[in-house]
């Protein structure tokens, strides 16, 4: 992610940032990829600290994709709601560096079904997922202590909100990309057959789950090739805005990339992910000075890493 400055200061402005010390309010400009300080605010900025400018009916464009949002007579999911905004908002952001969803773009938007296992009338069932175009996201993940709860429940090394919007995202830019007959003939002779049951194969895979491989980036992307999709697309998502960060934040190493290069202009899909996993070894070795998790405990191994070329390869399509 890029760190942007105020307009009227020049001081410097984080993301999530909804006002500058020099007084001023500010609002991100998604098409401008900039911070405002005159544009009319999303109408969620007092709710759920949105920070985006309004862009249709008084919301803004990610807002604007939400249609369902968990049952806020329970107040606990007020707080979850706006941390999964925001990670919904992050991910957004990073993929119209490509060219997704910006004004230019088009082509359909995802709808979005934020929903919550407390409700006001009691518990209730969430299953995280996407399906003809809706993105159905389990907003009580959002509380770090339930996601690490199951993070260790499921074995995972890696599971956060803004991992979660990744990849049910990718299910729908992959039903994007599927209108054209060349990108699933391609897809298919990486992947595998997307047509094959999906309900025998996840079946399958929680019954006798497979380890992460040589072609696979995780245990659950072996379960059918809808799910290797998502999930090596998430990881892209992952190593690109990892490295751009860390660019930003004039995080460099020597022989890497510049300081304040744009790691979305980035064409060579090797380059990218070995830089990207090179910092992250570089800031492994510092969280482990203060006893914290690597930050990203993954092995790239050479069929993994040719999914990441033809994922990257398709998304920057739109750049």
């Amino acid at each position: 992610m890029q760190i942007f400055t105020c307009p009227a200061c020049s001081a410097r402005l984080y993301f999530h940032n909804t006002g500058c010390r020099c007084g001023h309010q500010v609002s991100f400009d998604p098409d401008a990829a900039t911070m405002r300080i005159n544009a009319i605010p999303c109408d969620n900025r007092e709710v759920i600290g949105c920070n985006w400018q309004a862009d249709q009916c008084g919301l803004c464009r990610s807002c604007a994709m939400t249609k369902t949002v968990p049952d806020i007579g329970t107040p606990d999911n007020v707080p979850l709601w706006a941390k999964t905004e925001a990670a919904k908002r992050w991910m957004l952001a990073n993929l119209m560096r490509w060219g997704w969803f910006t004004a230019q773009d088009a082509g359909d938007r995802p709808v979005f079904k934020l929903l919550s296992e407390q409700t006001a009338t009691g518990d209730a069932d969430v299953i995280m997922g996407h399906a003809n175009g809706v993105i159905t996201i389990n907003v009580t993940e959002a509380s770090e202590a339930t996601r690490k709860e199951r993070q260790e429940d499921l074995g995972e090394l890696y599971r956060t909100m803004l991992g979660h919007m990744r990849h049910e995202m990718a299910h729908f830019l992959f039903v994007r990309l599927s209108a054209s007959a060349e990108f699933v003939q391609a897809f298919r002779a990486l992947f595998g057959d997307e047509t094959a049951d999906y309900g025998a194969a996840l079946k399958r895979h929680y019954q006798s789950p497979k380890p992460a491989d040589n072609n696979h980036i995780t245990s659950y992307a072996t379960a059918h090739p809808h799910e290797d999709w998502a999930e090596t697309t998430a990881h892209l998502l992952h190593l690109t805005d990892l490295l751009d960060s860390a660019s930003a934040a004039s995080l460099v190493l020597p022989g890497g990339p510049a300081q304040g290069i744009d790691a979305y202009a980035e064409t060579d899909t090797e380059r990218l992910v070995t830089q990207a996993v090179e910092t992250a070894i570089a800031i492994n070795h510092v969280n482990r000075a203060l006893d914290l998790p690597d930050l990203y405990p993954f092995v790239l191994q050479p069929g993994v890493r040719d999914k990441l070329a033809f994922v990257h390869r398709h998304l920057r399509l739109r750049a």
